[in-house]
C-alpha cells in the first residue's frame, strides 16, 4: 500500500502463460501481542476466532488485528475476480490471489483481469474490535443487498431429515402462523431437500415433486392460504436426467467410480438450464430460494478441508479463460437474475461472491436436531464472528434451531433466544412432538422479536473464546450457558 492510501486495485495481464497464483508482499511487523481474525472460503466450521500470530494460517478474503487499543482492517472488496487469502508473519503480510481455473492455470490471452481490489481501514480509538470489524466490512461491500423486512420462519429439515411430505408442511406451516405477530411481516416456511423426484439417489434436478410432494405449485398456494410465505431447497449444479456431455464434469474429477453428474456452470446452456430451474421455482409461487451444495460440488471439499488450495490442480472448467472466481460470479449472477423478487439465501456459497447478489447467506455449516453439539460448536461461532457481515454483506443467517426431544430444552431455549434477540434472521425446525407449553410460548415470543428490526448483537468475549457466553443485545448485556453439566463434546 502507498502511504496516506486505503485502496489498492490488483490487475493482471499474460497473453501467453497459464496463471495459477499471485502473491503480492508487504514487509512490516505487527506489534507484540497482537491477536488477528480471519473469514472463511464459504461458511464457518466452528473454528472461526482470534488468535496470536500463525504464520501458516490462510486468512481467506480479509483479516483484522488487534493491537490491544485499535482493531485494523485488511482485506479484498466482495466481488473479487480472484479466490483471495492473507497470511500474516513476523516480518510481513502476504496476500495470495487464487486465479486458477478450477485446478489448472487460467488462460486470460489479451485480456486484463482485475483480479481484486485491496482495501485497509485504520482502527479508531473508543471502537470496540466488533464495531470496528463491522465498520471494516462495510467497506469491502460497495453495494449489500437486504431484505426489505426482517427474515423469519420455519424449515423443515432440521426435525424431518427428507422424511417429509405436502400434508406435513402444510401442519409445520399452520403452526409457525399460530405462533406469529399478526403484522404485515408474514413468516418463512421453507420446504427443505426430499420433495423433489428421486432425491435418495441424486439431491438436486430434475425439479419435480415426487410422491410425497405431488403439487408443488399447489403447496405454495396452500402455505399462503395459511398466511405465511413459502420458500424452497435446490441444489443447481447437480442433475439426474440426461443432458449434453458437454454440460457435465468427468465422473472421475474427485472421485473414481463417481456416478454423480455435475453441472460446468462455464457452460452457457448449464447458466440457461439453472436460471430455467430457478425460474420454474418462482413460477410455482416460491419466494425463497434456499440454494445449496454449489461450493463442494464445484471444488470437491469443505471449507474446513481447503486451506490455501481452493480445490485440487487435477481438473479445470470448460472454458479456460475464466478464473474460478469469475465462473462463481457467473452462476450467483445468474440464479440472482432470475429469481426477480424472489429472496435468495445462498448455503455452502462463498460469502464474499454472494455480496450484494443474495439477500441472506447461510454463514455456519448445519446446527442440529440430533447433536446439541453441533448447535453449540456451528452455530454460536458463525454468529458471533460471521456477526460483523450481517447488514454490511447480506443478513447474515446462523442456521436454526432444532427443536426435538433428543436436545435439551434448556440449551435450545437459549440459542432459540440468543438468535430471536441478535437482528439476524430466525429459522426453527419445529419437531410436533418436542412442542409443549412452554416452547409454544417461548416461540411466540422468539417470532415477535424476529419480526421486528434490532439492533445487531454483540458477543462481548469473542476474543477470548470461540463460543461466546456474553452478548450485549437489545442493550442489554445476558449471559448463557452453551455446555451444562457435561461441557463441551470432544469427539
Amino acid at each position: 500500500m502507498q502511504p496516506g492510501k486505503d485502496h489498492l486495485p490488483v490487475t493482471l495481464s499474460a497473453p501467453r502463460t497459464a496463471l495459477k497464483r499471485i502473491q503480492i508482499r508487504w514487509r512490516g511487523a505487527f506489534g507484540s501481542g497482537t491477536r488477528f481474525l480471519g473469514d472463511h472460503w464459504e461458511r464457518g466450521y466452528g473454528d472461526l476466532a482470534w488468535r496470536g500470530m500463525a504464520p501458516q494460517r490462510p486468512m481467506p478474503w480479509y483479516f483484522l488485528a488487534f493491537d490491544g487499543k485499535a482493531t485494523h482492517g485488511y482485506g479484498v472488496k466482495t466481488g473479487a475476480r480472484a479466490l483471495c487469502f492473507w497470511q500474516v508473519d513476523s516480518a510481513g503480510v502476504s496476500l495470495w490471489l487464487d486465479v486458477r481455473c478450477g485446478g489448472r492455470g487460467v488462460e486470460l490471452g489479451n485480456r486484463v483481469l482485475e483480479a481484486a481490489m485491496v482495501v485497509t481501514r485504520t482502527g479508531e480509538d473508543g471502537e470496540s474490535p466488533f464495531e470496528a470489524a463491522r465498520a471494516f466490512c462495510g467497506l469491502l461491500c460497495d453495494q449489500p443487498l437486504m431484505p426489505a423486512q426482517p427474515v423469519y420462519g420455519s424449515n423443515n429439515w432440521y426435525y424431518s431429515y427428507g422424511k417429509s411430505s405436502h400434508q406435513q408442511v402444510i401442519r409445520d406451516a399452520q403452526l409457525t402462523a399460530e405462533l406469529s405477530p399478526a403484522s404485515v411481516n408474514r413468516p418463512f416456511v421453507v420446504v427443505d431437500c426430499a420433495w423433489q423426484i428421486g432425491w435418495d439417489d441424486c439431491p438436486g434436478g430434475p425439479y419435480i415433486g415426487n410422491r410425497l410432494f405431488p403439487d408443488m405449485p399447489g403447496l405454495a398456494r396452500a402455505l399462503k392460504d395459511v398466511g405465511v410465505r413459502p420458500g424452497i431447497w435446490m441444489r443447481p449444479l447437480r442433475i439426474d436426467e440426461r443432458v449434453p456431455e458437454s454440460w457435465i464434469f468427468p465422473l472421475d474429477r474427485f472421485v473414481k467410480n463417481s456416478t454423480e453428474h455435475v453441472l460446468d456452470p462455464s457452460v452457457p446452456d448449464v447458466l440457461a438450464q439453472v436460471a430455467h430451474d430457478i425460474r420454474t421455482l418462482t413460477g410455482w409461487g416460491y419466494e425463497l430460494i434456499k440454494h445449496d451444495w454449489t461450493t463442494w460440488d464445484l471444488t470437491g471439499r469443505w471449507g474446513f478441508q481447503m486451506g490455501a488450495e481452493f480445490t485440487p490442480d487435477t481438473w479445470c472448467f470448460a472454458d479456460r479463460s475464466q478464473t474460478t472466481a469469475e465462473v462463481v460470479l457467473d452462476l450467483y449472477r445468474t440464479i440472482r437474475q432470475a429469481a426477480g423478487d424472489a429472496l435468495i439465501i445462498g448455503c455452502n456459497t462463498i460469502g464474499h461472491l454472494g455480496a450484494g447478489l443474495f439477500q441472506l447467506q447461510r454463514v455456519g455449516d448445519d446446527t442440529s436436531g440430533m447433536e446439541w453439539e453441533r448447535t453449540r460448536k456451528m452455530g454460536v461461532n458463525s454468529l458471533a464472528f460471521r456477526g460483523p457481515q450481517h447488514g454490511t454483506f447480506f443478513a447474515a443467517d446462523a442456521d436454526c434451531v432444532g427443536l426435538t426431544t433428543r436436545i435439551p430444552w434448556e440449551l435450545n431455549r437459549q440459542w432459540l433466544d440468543l438468535l430471536a434477540r441478535s437482528g439476524t434472521p430466525l429459522f426453527v425446525s419445529p419437531d410436533p412432538k418436542a412442542i409443549g407449553p412452554d416452547q409454544r410460548s417461548a416461540l411466540k415470543q422468539a417470532f415477535a422479536l424476529a419480526a421486528q428490526e434490532l439492533p445487531l448483537g454483540e458477543p462481548l468475549d469473542w476474543l477470548d473464546t470461540t463460543c461466546p457466553s456474553k452478548w450485549r443485545l437489545m442493550g442489554e448485556v445476558v449471559s448463557y450457558d452453551w455446555f451444562g453439566d457435561e461441557g463441551a463434546w470432544p469427539f
